[in-house]
């Protein structure tokens, strides 16, 4: 039987990007994917703006708080797409890498957020497909 695949999802303050992307695949493939967040300087709460933004999608991500990045949470991912952590996340062989190229939304508006939202939505669309193809 195959594991179901593991995606972590990693920015540096853990508190908009990686939380929206992690609320939009839990929300999308629901169990058939494990998803994480974290981050390599995690805020002490969540970006309001980005919990805004999903919230008007229909998503609450307001359970979620910033976590910080460790080399297991890395190594036991099938995918880890960092958002501008750069060479903060440690590198193991056999876990796949992205980077996903998206504006950061701290200190930004709702309207400023809404784009990088559906940016992400977008991105996470394509993953889910890919992940459950045979």
């Amino acid at each position: 039987m195959v594991s179901k695949p593991s995606v972590l999802f990693v920015c540096v303050h853990n508190a908009g990007r990686s939380q929206m992307a992690q609320g939009f695949l839990t929300h999308l493939a629901g169990d058939t994917i494990e998803v994480r967040s974290a981050g390599s300087a995690p805020a002490e709460t969540l970006n309001p703006a980005a919990v805004e933004a999903m919230r008007e999608v229909g998503i609450d991500i307001t359970d979620q708080t910033p976590k910080i990045l460790t080399p297991d949470t890395v190594e036991s991912s099938t995918v880890v797409i960092t958002m501008g952590c750069g060479d903060a996340c440690p590198y193991f062989p056999g876990v796949d890498y992205r980077d996903w190229k998206l504006d950061d939304p701290a200190g930004r508006g709702l309207d400023a957020v809404r784009p990088i939202r559906d940016q992400i939505r977008a991105h996470v669309e394509e993953l889910i497909t890919e992940l459950n193809a045979p």
